[in-house]
């Protein structure tokens, strides 16, 4: 199964409604048969992504059934230098250019998570870019651009940053 396969339960979903909420969204026959991905995932990636131009361009051809999620402990540098969808060239690099302003326009409690352990809420997605391309290695920021951006922009202006970082892997 593909994204670009969830076609038709991205559309149940946006003519839903309200009423097609995460719980309907994850029990659909569609995914509950064939994905046991964290929710966290689920919701982050197709719920609120799945039917976006940008992931359908990046990562639509992906096999979803040849993911497997981890939670990991990623070094705050390794952020520095990775990329993320051809699509979003360059957006990470723009939430870097104004972390402060990033994080103010978040709510409260995600700028004193930042104050107080240098590192977000929520953990963003990442994927092993061999999923995209065999040859290809490391690791690209899927979905939270922005967290990673914020990130950037403050280990460039020396802000509190812990070491290291939690993130969703996608691997083979």
């Amino acid at each position: 199964m593909k994204l670009n396969d969830l076609g038709p339960l991205m559309a149940r979903r946006r003519d839903g409604g309200l009423s097609f909420g995460f719980d309907r969204f994850r029990a659909d026959p569609a995914l509950a048969a064939l994905l046991h991905w964290p929710d966290d995932v689920l919701r982050d990636f197709l719920f609120d992504h799945g039917d976006n131009g940008h992931f359908l361009d990046d990562y639509g051809d992906v096999d979803l059934c040849a993911i497997t999620w981890e939670l990991e402990t990623i070094p705050a540098a390794a952020f520095t230098t990775m990329p993320t969808g051809e699509s979003d060239a360059g957006c990470i690099e723009s939430y870097a250019a104004d972390p402060v302003y990033w994080v103010k326009v978040r709510p409260p409690e995600v700028g004193r998570y930042w104050e107080e352990h240098g590192t977000w809420l929520r953990p963003p997605l990442l994927i092993d870019r061999r999923l995209l391309d065999l040859a290809d290695s490391g690791l690209q920021v899927l979905e939270g651009r922005t967290r990673v951006g914020v990130l950037c922009g403050r280990l460039r202006e020396q802000l509190r940053v812990a070491p290291a970082h939690q993130a969703w892997v996608a691997r083979p």
